[in-house]
């Protein structure tokens, strides 16, 4: 008897679940369709009976805009004019100054400059934050519209304000749009003294990015056997998602899971794993990120750290784990939506910045008392809540502001191009004694830059008439100044280090370029530096993967 009502009840159960679930489903139309009506109602008052007249099209858009600022900040709607422009961007080649921008709470940031364009060759860093562009406040602008704004003709001047976290004052850049062209590759070459080794510069993460990797890796191993691979992420922005599955898969043996994405539809779950044989399954690899590496960069990075299969190395990562996809709507319109999350094989989350809840509108940095630990393949342990993090940090130099405005000016440009003007073909080899020619440069062409404190002294000079002994005040201000001016000069001298590497790239630059002038900088490149020392000693990058 027992035997007979079993089966029953598993039917009557399930029967019940199907039921209870579509009553919860029915609810939800429901409620829909309430709320639609209402919404349809207010916005035909709005507009046929508004004081105002308001554009319906104005209108609808305020109300989008309204009720998608409340998600995360990667969830926009698309129209019909800023579909051309998205196009643009995702072809590859367009007038603009080479920023992917994103971002950081409310702050539209720049997710990092492509290497080579103006903005990087200006000296604009990850992480800066867009004040204004020509002029005008980005404040409450989307990072897709901050983008659509830096689009322009090639040749056409753009003038960026930026404030870096640690400077007081906002930077302004005057910035001449240039073609960009995005490549998925941008440098794959053996390196100099060290032909064993590897080096692979990935941009972005388009359209068979996987497959050229192939192509370069082979060619590469063909010409010299490699002994260790440097893959460098620095500043890649991320991209397609299954190229950066298929990028794992050259490293790691078929049926490994690369990454999982996590959301509210159970359709939208899915995991990515490793198909083919590997093409490098035992070569050593480092991997080069700072905090311009972003989502399908994290990616890569985050599945080789977890699969012990990559030492990595530089800063955290950006920390964009929120994956979107784009729904088309009527009228070429569209809707960019996120719909799930990236988690890494060890289980960890890529996202630095938690949109979750009603009240958590502009988003909220994973305290560290929330970041929980996972165990990598070997069992060493990762954190969640801040991106990739390496496991070894090379801290890069924040600029100071005597750099910063040497790279503005296009100081380092401007005297390789005049010395070079003077030379012979056979005397370009960079000069030993290249800092003393451009510090003698700067101080005898009169070079300066602002500081907080010229602020302050200039503020006191306009109102020297309130003080009752203004020529001692003005005598006063004068030895502050030049005071100032020797501290600037000074700072020449402390700069030393990043001005002879500044120099040596712009020289090389400017007398080899292409791939051999690319693969000279890296000579002056810590994180290379620092990536080819691990791999020449193999015990040491053993260590670090085992704990």
């Amino acid at each position: 008897m027992r035997a007979v009502l079993k089966p029953f009840w598993i039917a009557a159960l399930a029967l019940f679940l199907l039921v209870s679930a579509g009553f919860v489903q029915s609810d939800l139309f429901f409620q829909i369709k309430k709320q639609l009506t209402i919404f349809s109602d207010v916005f035909k008052e709005v507009s046929t009976r508004y004081v105002e007249e308001i554009s319906p099209e104005t209108l609808m858009k305020r109300g989008l805009n309204g009720m998608l600022n409340g998600l995360d900040p990667y969830t926009v709607f698309i129209d019909e004019g800023e579909q051309q422009q998205m196009e643009i961007l995702s072809s590859g080649t367009y007038g603009g100054i080479g920023i992917e921008a994103g971002f950081r709470g409310e702050k539209v940031v720049i997710i990092a400059p492509l290497d080579g364009y103006p903005a990087q060759r200006a000296g604009i860093r990850p992480g800066d934050i867009i004040e204004e562009l020509d002029g005008v406040p980005v404040s409450g602008f989307s990072p897709e519209e901050v983008q659509r704004l830096t689009i322009g003709d090639v040749g056409t001047q753009l003038e960026i304000k930026i404030r870096r976290p640690g400077i007081d004052q906002s930077i302004t850049f005057e910035l001449v749009r240039e073609r960009i062209e995005m490549k998925n590759i941008s440098l794959a070459a053996h390196l100099h003294d060290h032909s064993d080794i590897g080096y692979v510069q990935l941009s972005r993460f388009g359209q068979r990015t996987a497959e050229e990797l192939r192509a370069r890796l082979i060619e590469l191993n063909n010409k010299n056997q490699l002994s260790g691979l440097i893959l460098d992420l620095r500043n890649n922005p991320g991209g397609l998602l299954n190229e950066a599955v298929d990028v794992v898969d050259k490293f790691i043996e078929p049926g490994v899971t690369v990454v999982e994405t996590r959301g509210r539809m159970e359709s939208r779950n899915d995991v990515f794993t490793t198909e083919e044989p590997a093409l490098f399954e035992d070569m050593p690899i480092v991997i080069l990120i700072n905090s311009g590496s972003a989502s399908a960069s994290e990616v890569v990075a985050g599945a080789l750290q977890d699969l012990d299969r990559a030492v990595v190395i530089g800063e955290n990562s950006f920390g964009k784990g929120l994956v979107q996809t784009i729904r088309p709507l009527s009228y070429n319109t569209s809707l960019k939506i996120t719909i799930s999350q990236y988690y890494t094989p060890s289980g960890r989350g890529i996202q630095s910045v938690d949109y979750t809840g009603e009240e958590n509108l502009s988003g909220s940095v994973f305290p560290d008392s929330l970041r929980r630990a996972f165990l990598t393949k070997n069992g060493r342990t990762v954190f969640d809540g801040k991106g990739i993090e390496p496991d070894i940090i090379i801290d890069s130099n924040e600029n100071s502001l005597l750099e910063l405005a040497l790279m503005q000016n296009n100081s380092f440009f401007f005297f390789v191009n005049e010395r070079l003007a003077n030379l012979n073909d056979d005397e370009k080899e960079i000069p030993e004694d290249i800092y003393r020619q451009f510090s003698r440069y700067l101080i005898e062409g009169g070079f300066t830059f602002d500081t907080p404190v010229d602020s302050h002294l200039d503020a006191i000079a306009s109102n020297l008439n309130h003080f009752p002994k203004a020529d001692l005040a003005e005598e006063s201000l004068d030895e502050l100044r030049a005071l100032l001016r020797d501290y600037k000069i000074s700072q020449i001298f402390d700069s030393r280090d990043f001005i002879e590497r500044e120099l040596r790239s712009e020289w090389i630059s400017q007398t080899i370029g292409g791939v051999e002038g690319q693969r000279l900088k890296l000579q002056h490149d810590n994180y290379v530096l620092k990536s080819i020392e691990l791999l020449k000693n193999q015990n040491h990058y053993k260590s670090l993967l085992i704990p």
